[in-house]
């Protein structure tokens, strides 16, 4: 299976990539911690069915210490003592901002959860983190990016 189109290969493609990709690091340095970052595109990764995403996603986070149990928990978050409060709070902030298709967009109780949890440095880079991987979500299932060959850090 090959994806439809090479991003890397296109100027203007290129050009995306390079901006969500600073988009990224500036997500990064807001304070957010590493493992609820990774925990996060999973669970969207996972609603919006992009396996190469959760390929990443989910061996970047396995190489950088998270146990297989808590990444296989990830879809049902809810069921489970294993991610903490704060963890919890991003993860439904997470499932909301990618489902506001559904009409309900945020609730105010899911935002003030995470803002319990959060500072506006954090949340801003939350709420980045939840537009910016739904935007590489979409961009994979739309080439149809084939899942299964990423390899950790080959993207820099």
């Amino acid at each position: 299976m090959e994806a439809r189109l090479n991003l890397f290969g296109s100027p203007t493609g290129n050009k995306v990539i390079k901006h969500f990709t600073a988009a990224g690091k500036a997500i990064a340095d807001t304070g957010l911690p590493y493992a609820t970052q990774e925990l996060v595109k999973i669970r969207a990764s996972q609603i919006n069915g992009c396996g190469f995403c959760l390929d990443m996603h989910t061996k970047d986070a396995e190489a950088a210490g998270e146990t297989s149990l808590r990444l296989h928990m990830v879809a049902a978050w809810r069921e489970t003592k294993l991610f903490t409060e704060a963890e919890r709070a991003a993860l439904a902030l997470a499932e909301q901002g990618t489902r506001i298709a559904d009409g309900s967009g945020v609730p105010d109780e899911v935002w003030e959860e995470a803002a319990k949890h959060y500072d506006e440095e954090q949340l801003a880079g939350l709420v980045g983190l939840i537009a910016l991987i739904n935007a590489y979500n979409r961009v994979n299932v739309i080439l149809q990016q084939p899942a299964g060959e990423y390899r950790v850090g080959m993207f820099g």
